[in-house]
């Protein structure tokens, strides 16, 4: 019941306008070696508590195309945030410059970790943290320790 509410929240927020790809999918791509670049798009805060590891870190509310002039514009590129809303932003304007292979991680690091995937704290060492955005937010996280202060 819980995951059926999580995806109608999830698919009440994102319009789909930038492809999805589901945690079981970034799963294969990663554990394959698949040459892709993943963007976390939450704020620095959300950030340095806990990311999915290998993931480079692009401000939502600070984006500047400078953040990813070094990636090729036909490079496979993830994109993610808390629960997909603010990634899909992102991987829209990434798109308007050209970028060519973008995808959204559907539900986000909350999706990931309730998948029990592992997440990262900012010395590259396993944690259980992640920060929720805030205390309402919080409720679609169910596995892992919120953070949202």
């Amino acid at each position: 019941m819980a995951q059926n509410d999580f995806n109608r929240k999830v698919n009440s927020l994102i319009s789909k306008s930038v492809p999805v790809v589901h945690e079981d999918e970034l799963t294969e791509k990663l554990e394959s070696g698949h040459n892709l670049i993943l963007l976390d798009t939450r704020s620095e805060e959300e950030f340095s508590v806990s990311r999915i590891e290998g993931s480079e870190f692009i401000d939502y509310d600070n984006f500047d195309k400078h953040m990813v002039s070094h990636i090729p514009k036909d490079q496979e590129i993830i994109v993610y945030c808390s629960v997909g809303y603010r990634s899909e932003k992102i991987g829209e304007k990434l798109q308007e410059l050209g970028y060519t292979n973008v995808l959204n991680l559907y539900g986000g690091i909350f999706d990931w970790k309730n998948k029990d995937h592992q997440v990262v704290n900012r010395k590259g060492q396993p944690t259980d943290s992640v920060h929720t955005y805030n205390k309402n937010w919080s409720k679609w996280l169910y596995k892992g320790t919120k953070v949202y202060e």
